[in-house]
């Protein structure tokens, strides 16, 4: 898959921006790319864009809780993290697109390394990043069948999370009869 020049500049921005936050902990920051990122998963629907949004608020969450470095796996963790968002901006400047999905997957693997209750609270943030992702990608017009599976997340764990949330009580977020959505359409390329 290649990237628009648009794409390409702003995944590489994106990356760029999440290294400068991560080492200053900036955690609205890096809350901030990840739903930079899911406005591009809504528009071009595609699993990557999707990933990104996900680990970039999965490692603000996990940045944010200071308990976690405690856990005598948190040094390696968190420079294996730290080293792997380095490695995808590094792919990206050179337009090694293959190299930046690796160093991508790489990030998620991250985990492997950890033990006990800080694997599995890693996880869990990971696994609530996809709920949360999912919600807002759904917020964004995207049907809750196609979000659930894309992320790999139960119907049942979305919609719980959206019900919570009201997002499904937005105006905007209520689907619109075929007709509606011609129109709207129209008139956008009048």
């Amino acid at each position: 898959m290649e990237y628009s020049e648009e794409e390409y500049k702003n995944r590489l921005e994106i990356f760029e921006k999440l290294i400068e936050s991560i080492e200053k902990e900036e955690i609205g920051k890096i809350k901030e790319l990840s739903n930079r990122t899911i406005h591009s998963a809504a528009i071009n629907q595609d699993t990557e864009s999707i990933n990104i949004a996900v680990i970039v608020y999965a490692i603000s969450k996990i940045i944010e809780r200071k308990k976690y470095r405690e856990y005598p796996e948190w040094p390696e963790f968190y420079k294996n993290i730290k080293f792997f968002v380095e490695k995808c901006y590094e792919s990206l400047k050179q337009k090694n697109f293959e190299k930046f999905r690796e160093n991508l997957v790489r990030i998620g693997e991250c985990i492997k390394i950890l033990k006990g209750n800080l694997k599995e609270y890693i996880e869990f943030i990971f696994r609530k990043a996809r709920i949360n992702k999912g919600s807002r990608i759904y917020e964004h017009g995207i049907s809750f069948t196609q979000t659930a599976e894309v992320l790999g997340i139960s119907l049942w764990e979305l919609a719980e999370y959206v019900g919570q949330t009201g997002i499904g009580n937005v105006e905007l977020s209520i689907t619109k009869d075929i007709k509606e959505r011609i129109k709207f359409l129209e008139e956008i390329f009048e």
